[in-house]
């Protein structure tokens, strides 16, 4: 029953972060994965497949999202940089970004302290209608891949052999089985309905997307504005597909692809990045995602519920899951550290 004596409730980039956290601080054989969708799977309610997957000046400028973002890039790149198994799905990327409105001074601040390679442009050099931007080496992830290959590695007996269930719970209760001392809710959309939960600051950000082949896009290119946002990031590994992108509709959970939008994508990309109309661009898929997003920012916090039980929270990361991801991670273990600090104690004095 060891497996039990903790639990990941949600198998998306988040979970599967902590997952991956928990496993390298020791705790890997103690662990189940319980959800709804795995990777490999295709559904719209499941967010992390459809994501371009970047890291990106999309975040916001509280002290939190500096904090994860400048965490979830320095590991990215140690992982690229040291060769590790998990960076296998991941590329360092030459990336340039614009804002239509220049992100606050922290956050400018913030990106020049960590930022491999950061040049800001200057004013002369910038589109019409562009604030601010910015060149510098970012990380593009393979979103689909990179999670399958999580779950791959995390079930091998050298991360604990992670077991993994697919299951839907009700409530939050419904993720304590026989032995848990403690669960972390990585549930994203969820939160906002499951019982246990019911956080009311949640909701949906949908976003469309593009799924193209484009074999000479090597770049990152991205534009912020007011109430849209355009991207192209390639997928490392992929053999020259491209994400492009994209809407920031909060609130909105329309499933349906709009064909409007497509065009709109298709345009203000190749307005970007010219190369995209050489001719060899073709079209393959065309998708919805809705991100998890949380009023005030992401919610990472220790909670005893009601019934005595003992939950991290860790959602609402909305469409920063795998830049500040891993950070999030750290973070939400470290709050755990008590309870577990218990639980080595007590394997250390069974084993004894």
């Amino acid at each position: 029953m060891a497996h039990n004596d903790i639990v990941v409730l949600g198998a998306g980039i988040i979970g599967l972060n902590v997952a991956l956290e928990l496993s390298k601080r020791g705790y890997g054989q103690h662990i189940t994965v319980m959800a709804e969708h795995l990777p490999g799977d295709e559904s719209i309610d499941y967010t992390s497949p459809w994501a371009g997957a970047n890291f990106s000046g999309i975040s916001g400028s509280d002290a939190n999202a500096l904090r994860w973002d400048r965490s979830g890039y320095l590991a990215m790149m140690r992982l690229i940089d040291t060769g590790a198994e998990e960076a296998k799905y991941l590329s360092k990327t030459e990336s340039t970004e614009y804002w239509d409105q220049a992100p606050s001074q922290d956050k400018i601040i913030s990106m020049t302290e960590y930022l491999h390679d950061l040049v800001i442009i200057p004013p002369s050099d910038l589109p019409k209608g562009v604030a601010f931007g910015i060149r510098f080496t970012t990380v593009t992830l393979n979103a689909p891949a990179h999670c399958e290959y999580l779950k791959y590695l995390l079930s091998q007996p050298r991360y604990g052999g992670i077991k993994f269930v697919r299951r839907k719970v009700s409530s939050l209760q419904d993720a304590f089985l026989y032995g848990t001392q403690i669960v972390f809710n990585c549930i994203g959309n969820a939160a906002s309905s499951l019982a246990g939960v019911a956080d009311l600051k949640c909701y949906p950000t949908r976003g469309q997307i593009i799924l193209v082949k484009a074999p000479s896009v090597r770049v990152n290119v991205m534009r912020h504005g007011k109430d849209y946002e355009t991207y192209i990031i390639p997928r490392p590994r992929s053999d020259g597909t491209v994400i492009l992108g994209g809407y920031l509709q909060p609130g909105d959970q329309t499933r349906q692809t709009r064909p409007v939008e497509t065009e709109s994508i298709l345009s203000r990309t190749e307005g970007l990045l010219p190369i995209l109309k050489n001719g060899e661009t073709e079209i393959l898929h065309v998708a919805v995602g809705l991100r998890p997003s949380r009023q005030g920012g992401a919610r990472v916090e220790l909670e005893t519920t009601p019934e005595g039980h003992t939950v991290v929270h860790n959602y609402g990361a909305g469409g920063t899951g795998f830049q500040a991801g891993m950070g999030m991670a750290k973070d939400a273990v470290d709050l755990a550290s008590d309870i577990l600090s218990q639980l080595r104690a007590r394997v250390d004095y069974d084993s004894g």
